[in-house]
């Protein structure tokens, strides 16, 4: 029989917690984080880069509600990783990091070891929730039962253990029952009298609007019947976009970028924001300066005032917040005229006027894709400027996404990530040349894996909107017109399909194909030739 060693109890410990597929690349000092995966049922994905191997967790954590769990190793291996981890902690996103560390007693030696860092703990911990350097099996074990009773009970954010090289080898035998998943306390109710003064600001409310940010991307229903007994209009951020099906009645989409969604919100008479911070990233404005009477959700009360004067806030979890909210109304006459088709009306001239040409693209993408699609994005033009304002979506984390970190080299393993975790639902990924460049590589791993995944690639030659804040700053166009790949030829050499397109009906028959066909295809679309 296999001995088990500390890196076997506590990918065991993840096991208990349902935890069935890790992320991350094999290294000399990580290998008992991997001895264990096959007996215990557990699927790794191995990208071509460690940063990858975050991103791809962060997608299959969206699409099944448990934390990514990425495996790295010692040193450059975690260093690698870490704009991952500033993306889960931007992003309010659960996320659990291992790592090997020195040996104990040889933390800070500088005598030249393989992969010696000055501080691998402190350069983490300065990026994630929490950072923990265990130093006994009991200690490691512990750190994952409390990682899960954060992303329970609290705001979610990536968590970093790191397993001393000695203790990670070390054989060991715990108690079954200490490695078995703990149940998590129920959300605690909220202040019934906060609930009250909140459901009479409701209830007398003539124009009242809800905004909902991440947190409420788990109070679907609820969110719902709050909106149809109000009769009030939903505005969600990025994050939460699909939280209220954008084709219900009611929703004016994720659209609180543009001016005309978000006056909406900043002049209801009464503002209930759900699970926000209501930071610049997702308001494009510094601040919203609401206007009316504010009321606030957020399962941690340092957010209640963030970033807006709040007169009600409610700490709780959002589905249990909106229920008391939905109960303490009872039965009522909802507002008759939510004006929803004015304001969409509105936000679409917008949009054509922040830039024609991405929004003509992402019409022409969205109108191709499956209605059931997962479309993850990256920091490019087409998904700020287009996609994200014109793709319409039944369900929330249908479209992963990074508002706040804004990062490049996302799309491609989020998508990874998607699909491992989502084989019943069509993947793609939509991004900018200059984005995928990040992580092209991780072409070759949907081939490894065996994903149906598409990519496509919106090439407009560069990094367009730095070249325009260049010019905007009086600074003539420097080092952002890019030299580009045959992209079509570059799928083909990983292993897939490449496609090339310039119109809207090329681009629907390669979509179709790609669908038909399976694997990888990479579908590329110059900006400067394409037709409607």
């Amino acid at each position: 029989m296999t001995a088990r060693t500390t890196g076997w109890v506590l990918i065991e410990t993840l096991r208990n917690y349902g935890i069935d597929t890790v992320f991350g690349i094999p290294g000399t000092h990580n290998l008992e984080f991997y001895r264990p995966l096959t007996a215990l049922g557990v699927h790794p994905v191995t990208t071509r880069h460690e940063q990858g191997a975050g991103y791809a967790a962060d997608g299959w954590s969206l699409q099944t509600g448990k934390p990514g769990v990425v495996i790295t190793t010692s040193g450059p291996g975690l260093l690698n990783a870490l704009s991952a981890a500033g993306t889960a902690y931007c992003e309010s996103r659960p996320m659990i990091i291992l790592s090997p560390g020195p040996a104990r007693g040889r933390e800070f030696a500088d005598v030249g070891t393989l992969h010696e860092t000055k501080d691998q703990l402190g350069a983490a911990s300065a990026i994630v929730e929490w950072g923990r350097r265990v130093q006994s099996v009991q200690e490691a074990v512990e750190a994952v039962h409390d990682a899960f009773a954060l992303f329970a009970t609290g705001r979610p954010r990536p968590v970093y253990i790191e397993v001393p090289l000695d203790l990670l080898e070390e054989e060991t035998e715990p108690a079954a029952d200490a490695l078995a998943a703990r149940i998590p306390a129920a959300p605690a109710a909220p202040d019934a009298a906060a609930i009250a003064e909140a459901a009479r600001l409701l209830a007398g409310a003539t124009d009242p609007v809800i905004l909902a940010g991440g947190g409420s991307r788990g109070a679907t229903d609820e969110l719902r019947a709050l909106a149809e007994r109000l009769g009030a209009p939903v505005v969600t951020t990025l994050n939460a976009k699909g939280v209220l099906d954008e084709r219900h009645p009611l929703s004016l989409g994720s659209n609180l970028r543009l001016a005309a969604a978000r006056n909406r919100a900043r002049v209801a008479d009464v503002l209930l924001v759900v699970g926000s911070k209501l930071g610049e990233a997702e308001l494009w404005v510094d601040a919203l300066e609401a206007s009316g009477h504010v009321i606030r959700i957020d399962v941690v009360a340092s957010q209640l005032a963030k970033n807006q004067p709040v007169e009600v806030g409610i700490v709780a979890d959002a589905a249990v917040a909106l229920a008391a909210l939905v109960d303490a109304l009872g039965t009522g006459t909802p507002n008759a005229d939510a004006r929803v088709a004015e304001t969409l009306e509105a936000v679409g001239a917008e949009c054509a006027e922040l830039s024609a040409i991405n929004t003509d693209l992402a019409d022409a993408i969205a109108a191709t894709l499956p209605a059931d699609a997962i479309v993850t994005t990256d920091s490019s033009q087409i998904a700020y400027w287009g996609l994200l304002n014109r793709l319409k979506v039944a369900t929330p984390n249908s479209t992963p996404y990074m508002a706040t970190y804004a990062t490049l080299g996302y799309g491609l393993p989020a998508a990874i990530g998607s699909r491992v975790a989502r084989s019943d639902r069509p993947v793609f990924a939509v991004v900018g040349d200059g984005a995928l460049m990040f992580s092209v590589q991780e072409l070759i791993t949907v081939v490894e894996q065996r994903l149906d995944v598409t990519v496509i690639v919106v090439d407009n030659g560069g990094y367009a909107e730095i070249k325009q804040n260049e010019v905007d700053a009086g600074i003539a166009p420097i080092a952002v017109d890019l030299a580009q790949p045959d992209w079509a030829a570059v799928a083909d050499a990983f292993g897939g399909t490449g496609h090339r397109v310039g119109s809207a009906g090329e681009l629907s028959r390669a979509v179709a194909a790609a669908g038909d066909a399976g694997g990888l295809h990479l579908i590329h679309l110059p900006q400067s030739t394409f037709t409607k």
